[in-house]
């Protein structure tokens, strides 16, 4: 037994979860403060996400868009660069997307590929501006890809105004429907959810990402850039040139986010006030699944459970939403925050295991100990 728990304790997946269990009982507790009742609130949560086919599947839709987001940031940390254009990217691929999704009449075994295709491209393309701007004017890729975000919010309105606009509304005209990445079988599943192929598209997009990184030359020297940049010149890898693809590889993902999005849910590009949110909330999911491509997924179905929920714990418990906020907000700062996490379990560590002491038997506690 002993060794069993040795094992789990020394297991990095144990730093997330216990983030997370400490987000969601420091979240109790402002409930309580607040006179909710926190144990109603879980309850109601979970009711909403899982609690009939249509919610689980209306789960899945909000879990999607995050796995690209999630993957968009998580391989840009990989390689040492901080990625916050996931949002901007995942705009630009969206309103691509809609553009051909519009412009073109094709057969939809042509037009559904080449609309998503398309999308990933352009977000790539957006991604690699950001990695130009750091390796050749010496732009930090945080300040240029907060930069790119505002521009690719205003293109996107802009294309739509002028292009695609459907006369008296605040969004482009209906996609065709041979560019849809709908699915009637998977929507009938789960009871009329906007469930679509873009989740499928997005498991891919994991797998790829794990070949990308672990299993191929290419991502090792991307992540040998990560680690050590003066040494990886010194060995003689090309490090501009990686920045700038690992910046574009970044965008692909969160493109085909805002492609999957646009052809499976919507079928029209919105003129966007304020920004969709989810290439932020990538952040958040990379954060939460360590930049890994398993952790990525988890990540994804950890936010997007909280923040589809969050409606249920406002119904279902009354909780008002600043307070839904607060809660998601400190699973994210636990999380962030691993070294305070990593210290408290040093410290059971040393109790359970240093020193070579063991925990106590059925014997010890029959003795009082």
């Amino acid at each position: 037994m002993n060794k069993v728990i040795r094992i789990f304790i020394k297991d990095s997946t144990l730093i997330p979860v216990i983030s997370i269990v400490l987000g969601l009982l420091i979240g109790a507790l402002i409930m309580l403060l607040g006179a909710y009742n926190p144990i109603r609130a879980y309850a109601s949560l979970i009711e909403k996400a899982f609690g009939d086919l249509y919610s689980i599947g209306e789960t899945i839709r909000q879990i999607t868009p995050l796995i690209f987001t999630g993957l968009s940031v998580a391989f840009a940390f990989r390689i040492g660069l901080f990625n916050i254009g996931a949002e901007g990217q995942f705009i630009i691929g969206s309103v691509t997307a809609a553009f051909v999704g519009i412009q073109f009449d094709l057969p939809w075994y042509i037009h559904v590929p080449f609309a998503v295709v398309a999308g990933g491209i352009a977000g790539g393309l957006w991604g690699s501006l950001a990695g130009l701007l750091k390796v050749y004017r010496g732009v930090h890729e945080v300040i240029a890809t907060i930069m790119l975000n505002w521009i690719a919010l205003y293109l996107s309105n802009y294309i739509v105004k002028f292009f695609l606009i459907e006369p008296g509304q605040q969004r482009s005209r209906i996609l065709s429907d041979s560019s849809w990445l709908s699915s009637s079988w998977l929507s009938q599943l789960f009871d009329g959810a906007r469930i679509h192929y873009g989740i499928l598209l997005g498991l891919i997009c994991t797998f790829l990402f794990y070949v990308i990184l672990w299993k191929t030359r290419q991502g090792y020297e991307l992540r040998a850039v990560g680690y050590n940049p003066d040494a990886s010149e010194y060995a003689g890898i090309h490090v501009k040139k990686n920045i700038v693809r690992s910046m574009m590889v970044s965008g692909v993902f969160a493109g085909l986010g805002g492609a999957s999005e646009v052809l499976g849910v919507f079928h029209y590009q919105t003129i966007h006030s304020v920004f969709p949110g989810h290439g932020f909330e990538g952040i958040a999911v990379a954060l939460l699944g360590g930049n890994t491509a398993v952790g990525t997924i988890l990540g994804a179905v950890l936010f997007g459970v909280l923040t589809f929920g969050a409606t249920g714990m406002k119904f279902g418990a009354g909780v008002p939403i600043e307070i839904i906020n607060i809660v998601i907000a400190l699973v994210i700062f636990f999380v962030a925050a691993s070294g305070l996490v990593k210290a408290i379990i040093d410290k059971v560590k040393k109790k359970i295991i240093s020193g070579g002491s063991s925990l106590p038997t059925s014997q010890d506690w029959k003795k009082g100990v």
